[in-house]
């Protein structure tokens, strides 16, 4: 072969995979869970249009029979495309990634791709799965004895120094255990000591893949049996923030509690995910706002995860822990990007809510996550009488209103 057929070969061979990148990217466009395209259209505009038709003679500001239609196709929207608990199921996938798991929409499969699947099991069963799970044992087993020995020194810049190697070494084998293929962007953001750094939230992992590039405090509940031993264990070496389960329930405490460790710029950062439950990773949910009342500087995290080689997300309802993590040591890989965006702090005048839900915006934009105001905790709760109400008093201001510009124009 010539050097000028070889420089053609070359410059077709190229084509075709740009062709198959923008390919690539219109079918995962073309992959979402768009089932209904929703008007976003305000209660007065969409009321108002069907009330264009209506006889001149009724009195303004009345309730018309046509208003109805406007509650009928909400429901029916709601009811055909429920946008708060399709975010509590896996996110579909383009094509089979080989799991049995994520096979309900490719059922029929020849021959050729059953005998690579077969194959495919002896291999993560067999070959990957006893290695992730010596490799997962050897992580915290470092980690208990780590800590344990650290914590007997008396306190100073090389206890915490030991402390901090004793996490990272830890949280880097575990990463290895589940094959993690994680990339970092814009470390230059990362979160620095005396701050808290604010993440969206899909799985309990979420805590190894940004303990694998820095060391932060946790924040949570006392547990007992083996996480109890290795909370104990983190907490000897590193100030931690550990809480009773009646004390869970306090919510001045707590404040008081993450306050006194924010305000103190030699502990490290506290790492907390606003959500308050896991999510599928193709949203953000709503942010609670008591993360945001502490004060001191928030270093917004935005995670995202490949679901190709194994999908990262925890349904707690349906899955334990145990299970969770089976799934996910029998999976492929876990690839997944980070972004460290720049600190933000609350600006003068600015609520608690205004504020989280601005850092909860900026998370959503750089993660392309879809950004939604539902308060998480709908995954096991009922919605609040609270938005009934307010959805209420929206069409009673409509009628008002109505009724007192007809009586205006009629005076």
């Amino acid at each position: 072969m010539t050097n000028k057929h070889r420089q053609i070969f070359l410059h077709w061979a190229t084509l075709r995979i740009q062709r198959g990148f923008e390919r690539q990217k219109k079918l995962r466009a073309s992959a979402s869970n768009v089932i209904i395209q929703r008007d976003e259209s305000p209660m007065e505009t969409e009321i108002g249009g069907l009330r264009q038709s209506r006889s001149q003679c009724l009195q303004q500001g009345d309730f018309e029979l046509s208003d109805v239609f406007y509650f009928s196709k909400k429901g029916f929207e709601a009811i055909v495309e429920d946008e708060v608990t399709q975010r509590f199921s896996s996110e579909e996938l383009i094509s089979w990634n080989l799991l049995t798991r994520t096979n309900y929409n490719f059922q029929y499969v020849s021959w050729r791709v059953t005998l690579i699947w077969v194959l495919g099991v002896f291999i993560r069963y067999c070959i990957l799965l006893p290695l992730r799970v010596t490799l997962a044992t050897i992580g915290i087993s470092w980690l208990v004895i780590g800590a344990t020995l650290v914590g007997q020194l008396p306190n100073s810049s090389a206890k915490r120094w030991l402390s901090e190697l004793v996490h990272l070494v830890c949280c880097r084998i575990c990463a290895r255990a589940l094959s993690s293929a994680i990339q970092y962007h814009n470390k230059e953001n990362r979160p620095k000591k005396g701050g808290i750094c604010v993440a969206n939230h899909t799985s309990p992992i979420d805590i190894i893949i940004l303990a694998n590039d820095g060391c932060y405090a946790m924040v949570g509940q006392i547990h007992g049996g083996l996480m109890g031993v290795i909370q104990r264990a983190m907490v000897r070496a590193c100030p931690h923030v550990w809480f009773e389960r009646s004390e869970m329930r306090d919510r001045h405490l707590v404040t008081k509690r993450l306050t006194e460790h924010v305000s103190d710029k030699t502990k490290l950062p506290i790492l907390i995910f606003p959500e308050g439950t896991c999510i599928n990773n193709t949203s953000v949910m709503m942010f609670k706002k008591g993360s945001f009342e502490i004060g001191g500087t928030i270093y917004p995290v935005a995670i995202k995860y490949d679901p190709q080689f194994g999908d990262a997300f925890w349904n707690s309802s349906k899955h334990s822990m145990v299970s969770y993590l089976l799934r996910m040591m029998t999976s492929w890989a876990l690839k997944c990007n980070v972004w460290y965006l720049p600190p933000v702090t609350r600006e003068e005048g600015e609520d608690a809510v205004h504020f989280a839900n601005r850092v909860k915006s900026a998370i959503a934009k750089q993660g392309g996550l879809v950004e939604l105001d539902w308060d998480g905790g709908l995954k096991r709760d009922r919605v609040k009488e609270s938005f009934k109400e307010e959805q209420q008093k929206n069409y009673s201001k409509i009628i008002v209103g109505e009724h007192n510009s007809f009586q205006k124009t009629t005076n």
